[in-house]
């Protein structure tokens, strides 16, 4: 690290936690250094990100007519470079699964927010971490307290509590969740996210990603990971010790702070412009078990997580696919759920799979889930 000064490739700049995490680097301007951006298709947000970081590197997937002076790279060869000491993980989807790689081969400490990494590929990720012997860093709120609640500590927690909010329907009627529109989906009443994550905290499946991505982050057992109704979302997460003694993270529901949390690890710094909570005002905090029937979701992604194998990849591939079509008004909110667990049903598991079993799994479970619901949206 030059001079103190951190420099950072983000992929995913574009997105909802690329955008924040912009933010933050924009508060510290003496602490980082942006080399290099990655986006999708928002090619006239990548520009101006561009103009106003000038990254050495840079990426898009799709073609461009604006001109830059960067290079031009992919982004598994951007991560590789020398230049380079952290890795923002913010893509979407299996498109930050080789980029992650790339990253933790290269020795380079990875700052991770796309869920599906660490649900498809969990083993294999976390083999390489430990082979190169370099840090995932979270990002996600709920695994951001876990891990600064166990920083300091020798003894290995004995139960993980991830608090949800439980979405704009959690004491929805179930008989009108047919109805549900995606304006109404992607009202969540707490966070402000990215659409496809906002629309898997309304059904829950997102809690369980997160789930298994706990199981990989911390190394506990499925069976030690619960999950807590928390509507306020202060308290981002809860870890039980042995000794019966529980320490919980609290914190105003803004991504920024997680973001920062990893940015600037292990230092903690000021920043005036991130909301503070103030627990003065009397807000009052309860928890809730899950109701697992109003959520079919969650239950299929525990169900997955706890059958191992391709079938967490599968449910990845087979809800990106159902959320996108629900976002374009092809299926209902409850067909999400429907879907998901067709192409569930239909998947021969592969227990041990390589990483290439599971890109084959993935492109499989998509041609499988869009004809699975051709079959739903007819019904």
């Amino acid at each position: 690290m030059a001079s103190g000064v951190k420099r950072i490739a983000i992929l995913g700049s574009t997105g909802s936690i690329g955008q924040q995490a912009l933010d933050i680097i924009r508060a510290f301007p003496a602490r980082f250094q942006v080399s290099g951006l990655a986006a999708g298709k928002n090619i006239k947000l990548l520009a101006q990100q561009l103009e106003e970081f000038k990254p050495e590197m840079f990426f898009c997937s799709i073609e461009s007519d604006f001109s830059y002076q960067g290079k031009f790279m992919p982004m598994e060869e951007m991560v590789s470079q020398e230049d380079i000491d952290l890795v923002v993980i913010a893509t979407s989807g299996k498109a930050g699964l080789f980029p992650t790689i790339a990253a933790l081969q290269a020795g380079k400490t990875v700052a991770l927010a796309n869920k599906e990494v660490l649900v498809a590929a969990g083993d294999i990720v976390t083999a390489e971490a430990n082979h190169h012997g370099v840090h995932i860093l979270p990002i996600d709120s709920e695994h951001s307290a876990i891990w600064q609640c166990l920083l300091g500590e020798e003894s290995q927690p004995h139960r993980l509590f991830l608090t949800a909010s439980g979405g704009p329907f959690y004491r929805y009627p179930q008989s009108k969740l047919d109805q549900v529109t995606v304006e109404q989906a992607l009202h969540h009443p707490i966070w402000k996210m990215g659409k496809k994550v906002t629309i898997n905290s309304a059904t829950l499946l997102n809690k369980g990603l997160e789930v298994i991505e706990a199981h990989y982050l911390f190394a506990i057992p499925l069976e030690r990971i619960e999950i807590l109704i928390h509507p306020q979302s202060i308290i981002h997460s809860i870890v039980e010790f042995v000794d019966g003694s529980l320490k919980a993270q609290l914190g105003f529901p803004d991504m920024h702070l997680p973001i920062q949390y990893a940015l600037c690890y292990p230092e903690r710094l000021p920043n005036p412009d991130l909301p503070r909570l103030d627990l003065s005002r009397g807000k009052v905090l309860t928890f809730e078990p899950v109701d697992y029937a109003q959520f079919p979701c969650l239950k299929l992604a525990l169900d997955a997580a706890k059958s191992g194998g391709t079938y967490p990849a599968v449910l990845c591939a087979a809800d990106e696919v159902a959320v996108e079509l629900f976002l374009q008004g092809k299926i209902k909110f409850t067909d999400i759920a429907t879907i998901v667990s067709k192409a569930l049903e239909q998947h021969q598991n592969i227990a041990q799979p390589s990483i290439e079993e599971i890109l084959a799994v993935d492109e499989q479970t998509r041609e499988t889930t869009l004809q699975i619901a051709s079959q739903v949206s007819l019904c």
